[in-house]
């Protein structure tokens, strides 16, 4: 495809951007795989949080033929994507203090447990409350976000802080402020955005790395299969079986 086309310039674009998170964020990759492996050895349980199109890349990760099994989406009703109408009232719910808490609270999450939080712009309030929330309950925290927002915007929490202020490990998108790829005579507003793209690439990359580090553990590391392949509802099943008290997807 030319790069002369919008298509063949949002391909190069992203591209360009998956290429520099594979070699400037090889060693935070490792670090969260790493964290993942150890805590499924220890038999802990791993979730993943998103708001917004943010939650596409947490849910990417759960209960998926290639995927790690015991990745469990931690939902938060009204954010998870454009499906609560209006669309916009998911945005107002990033904005509300107090959320995170209550959603912790009640979820299955617990100390030595392990939280992925996705945000790009990493400056609401659920994002941030939810990194600092999950930290004092002793869960690690992987944060995969824009560093570029903490520099080029105002953070919306009360501390004035992001959501990279307050992880453990942090996976630098390395996604523009803006979220648009592209800009055309004759379309007024920037286009294209990458960051599903990219942060799927990363949450993917971190699943893989972490099934490496198991099995250089001698762990057979619980990837599930897909359905549509003869054998793999029973292989899943198994599996389901096996680690049914660190799978919440199923209830």
């Amino acid at each position: 495809m030319s790069e002369s086309t919008l298509a063949g310039q949002f391909f190069g674009a992203a591209i360009g951007l998956l290429e520099r998170v594979r070699d400037e964020e090889a060693a935070n990759i490792a670090a969260a795989g790493k964290a993942i492996a150890d805590t499924v050895a220890a038999g802990g349980r791993v979730f993943a949080f998103g708001a917004g199109h943010s939650s596409l890349a947490a849910q990417d990760v759960v209960y998926r033929a290639g995927g790690l099994a015991l990745m469990n989406l931690l939902n938060v009703p009204g954010v998870m994507g454009v499906d609560v109408m209006p669309a916009t009232l998911g945005s107002a719910l990033e904005r509300v203090d107090g959320l995170a808490s209550a959603v912790l609270d009640s979820s299955p999450a617990t100390s030595g447990d392990v939280l992925v939080i996705i945000s790009l712009s990493g400056r609401n309030a659920l994002p941030v409350e939810m990194a600092l929330n999950a930290r004092a309950l002793g869960l690690t925290v992987i944060g995969v976000t824009s560093v570029a927002y903490a520099t080029e915007t105002k953070s919306r929490h009360v501390t004035g802080t992001y959501l990279k202020d307050h992880c453990d490990i942090v996976l630098d998108s390395k996604i523009a402020v803006g979220d648009a790829e592209l800009s055309a005579d004759g379309i007024e507003a920037p286009f294209a955005p990458a960051s599903t793209v990219v942060t799927s690439a990363l949450m993917q990359a971190m699943v893989a790395t972490a099934a490496g580090d198991l099995v250089t553990r001698g762990i057979e590391p619980p990837m599930l299969r897909s359905g549509n392949v003869d054998g793999g509802h029973e292989w899943n099943g198994r599996l389901m079986t096996e680690y049914g008290d660190r799978i919440f997807y199923r209830h």
